[in-house]
């Protein structure tokens, strides 16, 4: 699959996306929008939020992360591959390595801030037709009792039908999918899109982080056919694609997802190369 060109990114690019949710009056009305919450401030921590707990374990690299004047913290992701089992789980691991990051040592666990950890899938998330679900911690012999430990995960999803949200929400999720822009937050979102073209500093990182995809591509078909000729084998292809993934996540700072969608890999493979990182 062919890599976009800087001029044909849209919001749903992470690469975009995360750039203008730098803007913090747009990252702000777009999270109270999301959550239908009001939210008085919101902070960065860092320019680019990176979790890696231990040498051995799997870093994550988080697209939007911020925190509120309250101090919850909120997780907003675009989700472009369809895998619901993979994302779910993701999820879970998500929230394990930010608890972990948040929670220093000697602190009680009730120290630990609130979390939202937001996935916006271009696709039909699930096997209904909503366009929200929210989880939380639920009592299942009693659904009137919360576990109350601070923690949501919502998948938001495009391709909805049932009218189940705010039409402010709505006009987020159709601007998206493709849609005008159908009230004054999303003309904003719009134009800083438009604006983003002109901007040359995000088009060189573009060109540049492109490029850098291109060279472990290159290694990786290099490797490929040196070792499928000497061991006659696809695996060696296979390996060699393992290896610029994990390259790309590591000096690149992609997800694992985004890295496979860089190399080429059919979606319907993600799940497989998955069980190899």
């Amino acid at each position: 699959m062919a890599r976009k060109t800087y001029d044909e990114l849209t919001i749903q690019d992470n690469f975009l996306f995360q750039k203008i949710m730098r803007n913090k009056r747009i990252c702000k009305q777009t999270l109270e929008r999301l959550l239908d919450i009001d939210i008085r401030d919101i902070s960065y921590p860092e320019e680019e939020k990176n979790i890696d707990v231990r040498l051995d374990s799997k870093s994550i690299r988080l697209d939007v992360y911020v925190n509120d004047d309250e101090g919850s913290v909120f997780n907003v992701e675009m989700q472009t591959s369809g895998d619901m089992v993979e994302l779910a789980k993701r999820t879970r691991y998500y929230q394990a390595m930010i608890d972990i990051d948040l929670l220093e040592k000697g602190q009680k666990y009730k120290a630990l801030n609130d979390t939202f950890i937001i996935f916006i899938c271009t696709f039909e998330a699930f096997t209904g037709k909503r366009h929200k679900y929210t989880f939380k911690n639920l009592c299942i012999e009693d659904m009137e009792i919360d576990l109350d430990d601070g923690t949501t995960k919502m998948f938001l999803s495009t391709k909805g039908e049932i009218d189940d949200i705010s039409r402010p929400l709505k006009n987020f999720l159709d601007y998206v999918d493709g849609c005008a822009p159908a009230d004054e937050l999303m003309k904003e979102i719009d134009t800083e899109v438009e604006l983003s073209k002109s901007r040359d500093e995000w088009r060189r990182e573009y060109m540049t982080l492109a490029l850098e995809i291109e060279k472990e591509k290159e290694l990786s078909r290099e490797e490929g056919r040196a070792e499928g000729r000497a061991e006659g084998r696809a695996e060696g292809r296979t390996e060699g694609k393992i290896e610029v993934i994990k390259n790309l996540m590591k000096n690149m700072k992609m997800s694992a997802e985004a890295a496979m969608e860089a190399m080429g890999i059919p979606k319907e493979e993600f799940s497989k190369y998955m069980t190899m990182l």
